[in-house]
């Protein structure tokens, strides 16, 4: 079997927040969203950067793995568009007895097609599952697409009952919203593999990547997410799940 290639933005040891404990994170190139806060469009390009395959990774997972006791976790842009690549890198990974984590938006997942999401799950440990609003037409104007895939993933994983670690991005005038945050609590609670929830502020530290990108920035205007709001955020999602 011919070795898979997989199209890599970059790869981050040590890192501290895609999953439980320190990390070994690759970045895969290529996403089909487009969220208005998005912090790295430069992996939005799908046939840019660096070719490499499983054996490259592992090999530089295994220079930093004593740092890295946490496992891998793919993330991207969007992994599942590299799905066969994951797959295989997960199924190498579970060989060593690494834990695996894949972070994605589940805007790939098709129930009628599940098959090779059916594979992967066979390898992977932990779903960080990024929902990005709650509300269908609001998450088109902030992403472009329909929500209608993720939350049918997010039940997928927890009839499978897959560990998931919930991902929201809390932003001024489009998330933080009572009615929304509610309403996702509400959904929250209808699921039943939930081992996080990771209620992130919105920040627009991304301004210099734009400019340097010359990509214009939609959210130039919004205001950061402060830590008292990200608070009352977390506390309405709560609400939501106790209802």
């Amino acid at each position: 079997m011919a070795e898979l290639f997989g199209n890599i933005h970059s790869i981050e040891s040590c890192g501290t927040v895609d999953g439980p404990g320190i990390r070994f994170v690759v970045f895969l190139q290529g996403c089909p969203m487009r969220c208005l806060y998005c912090h790295n469009p430069d992996t939005w390009g799908v046939n840019e950067n660096q070719k490499m395959s499983v054996s490259d990774i592992l090999s530089k997972y295994d220079s930093v793995k004593e740092f890295c006791k946490g496992g891998i976790t793919v993330t991207g842009g969007e992994p599942l568009l590299q799905i066969d690549f994951v797959t295989e890198l997960f199924k190498e990974a579970k060989k060593r007895n690494v834990h695996t984590a894949l972070d994605t938006s589940g805007i790939l997942y098709n129930l009628q097609k599940s098959e090779k999401i059916e594979e992967l799950l066979k390898y992977t440990d932990l779903i960080l599952l990024d929902i990005k609003h709650i509300n269908d037409e609001e998450h088109k104007k902030l992403t472009g697409h329909s929500n209608k895939n993720i939350l049918a993933f997010a039940k997928y994983l927890s009839d499978k009952n897959i560990p998931v670690w919930i991902r929201h991005v809390v932003v001024p005038q489009i998330t933080f919203n009572k009615e929304y945050l509610f309403e996702l609590g509400r959904f929250l609670k209808t699921l039943k593999n939930i081992k996080a929830l990771d209620v992130l502020p919105y920040h627009n530290m991304a301004i210099p990547k734009y400019e340097s990108l010359n990509i214009q920035y939609p959210l130039k205007d919004t205001q950061p997410l402060t830590k008292e709001e990200a608070i009352q955020a977390r506390n309405w999602i709560l609400e939501g799940m106790k209802a």
